[in-house]
C-alpha cells in the first residue's frame, strides 16, 4: 500500500517538476535574449508609430474629410469616393500607367541584379571585383533629384550629351524627354542603374552560402561553368530570388513618387501620370484628401492582394515566405 501511495504521489508530482523546470527555462531564456528585446525595441515603435498607427486614417475614404471636424468628425460618406474615382476616366489611365511601369520594372530590372551577382561571384580578381561592386553600389546613395539632373545632362533635346553627339552624327536631335516610348525607357534605365547595385550585394551574400564542395564536386564530374550555375548557383539562391520577387509584387501599385516626379514632364503625362503623383497632385497640392484616400486604400489593397497570391505560387514550388 506504501508502495503504491509513493508511486501515485511520484506521478502527480512528475507534471509539477516539469511545468517548473519549463517556466526557469523559459526566465533563462529572457534573460538571455534580454539584450536582443531592448535592441528590437525601436524598431517596435517604429512600425507600431509610423506604419500601424497611419492606418487608423484609412477611414477617410469613407468620410467626407473635412479639416475643421477632422477625421473622426467628419461626416460618412459611404463608397462615393470610390464611385467618384472610378468614374473618372483619368483614374483607369492612371492605375493602367502605374502597372505598365512597375510590371515593366519587375520584368527588366528583376533580373539585371541576379545576373550582375552571377557574374562578380565568377571574378578571381579580388581588387577588379571590389571596384566594380563599389561602382555598381555607388549610385544607390544618389538622391533622385541628382539622378534626375544627371539625366537631364544626358538627354536633353538642346544641351543633352546624346543629342549633341546624335546632332555631329546626323544633323538632327531627339526628343528623348518628351517622346512616350523613350521617356518610359529612360525611367526604366536610371531605375535599374541606381537600384541595381544594393540587390547586387543582397544576392552575392546568399551565394556565398552555397557550399563550395558543390562546385567542386560538379567541376570534377565534368560540369561547365554554365552547368554550374544553372543546377548549383541559381537553386543554391532561389529563396533569396523568391523573397524578393515577393517584396517587389507588393509595389507593383506602387512606383515610387521620387522617379516618376524629378523625370516628369508635360510632354509625357499620358505615359507618366501613376498613383503617387495622382495622390500628390490632387491629395496634397488641390487639397482632396478623401478622394485620395480612396485611391491610396485601393492601391494597398491591390498590393495586399498581390503579396499573398505570390507567396501562394511559391509555396506550391516550396518557397513560400509563410
Amino acid at each position: 500500500m506504501r508502495a503504491a501511495n509513493a508511486l501515485s504521489g511520484n506521478n502527480e508530482t512528475a507534471p509539477l517538476q516539469g511545468q517548473k523546470r519549463r517556466r526557469m527555462d523559459a526566465k533563462r531564456r529572457f534573460k538571455e535574449n534580454l539584450p536582443l528585446l531592448i535592441l528590437f525595441v525601436p524598431v517596435l515603435l517604429f512600425y507600431i508609430i509610423f506604419k500601424y498607427v497611419p492606418m487608423f486614417g484609412a477611414m477617410m475614404a469613407f468620410k467626407n474629410y473635412n479639416f475643421s471636424d477632422g477625421i473622426l468628425g467628419s461626416p460618412w460618406n459611404g463608397l462615393r469616393n470610390f464611385e467618384i474615382l472610378f468614374s473618372n476616366p483619368q483614374t483607369l489611365n492612371i492605375i493602367r500607367n502605374t502597372l505598365v511601369l512597375s510590371v515593366l520594372n519587375i520584368a527588366v530590372g528583376f533580373p539585371v541584379p541576379i545576373i550582375l551577382a552571377i557574374l562578380l561571384n565568377e571574378v578571381r580578381k579580388q581588387w577588379f571585383k571590389k571596384w566594380v561592386q563599389t561602382l555598381v553600389y555607388l549610385p544607390h546613395f544618389f538622391s533622385w533629384v541628382i539622378v534626375g539632373g544627371i539625366v537631364v545632362t544626358l538627354f536633353a533635346e538642346q544641351t543633352g550629351f546624346v543629342n549633341s553627339v546624335l546632332y555631329r552624327l546626323t544633323g538632327e536631335t531627339f526628343s528623348f524627354l518628351y517622346d512616350d516610348t523613350s521617356w518610359i525607357a529612360i525611367f526604366l534605365g536610371a531605375g535599374i542603374w541606381k537600384e541595381a547595385g544594393f540587390s547586387t550585394i543582397i544576392f552575392l551574400a546568399a551565394i556565398t552560402g552555397i557550399d563550395p564542395a558543390l562546385y567542386e564536386a560538379a567541376s570534377m564530374d565534368g560540369a561547365s561553368k554554365w552547368r554550374q550555375i544553372w543546377n548549383i548557383t541559381l537553386p543554391g539562391i532561389s529563396t533569396t530570388i523568391v523573397l524578393i520577387l515577393i517584396l517587389q509584387m507588393g509595389n507593383v501599385m506602387s512606383v515610387g513618387f521620387d522617379p516618376v516626379f524629378v523625370l516628369q514632364n508635360s510632354g509625357v503625362y499620358s505615359v507618366s501620370e501613376v498613383i503617387s503623383t495622382y495622390i500628390y497632385k490632387v491629395g496634397i497640392q488641390g487639397g482632396q484628401f478623401s478622394l485620395t484616400s480612396a485611391m491610396g486604400l485601393f492601391e494597398s489593397v491591390v498590393g495586399f492582394i498581390l503579396v499573398v497570391s505570390t507567396n501562394m505560387v511559391a509555396r506550391r514550388f516550396g518557397q513560400g515566405l509563410w
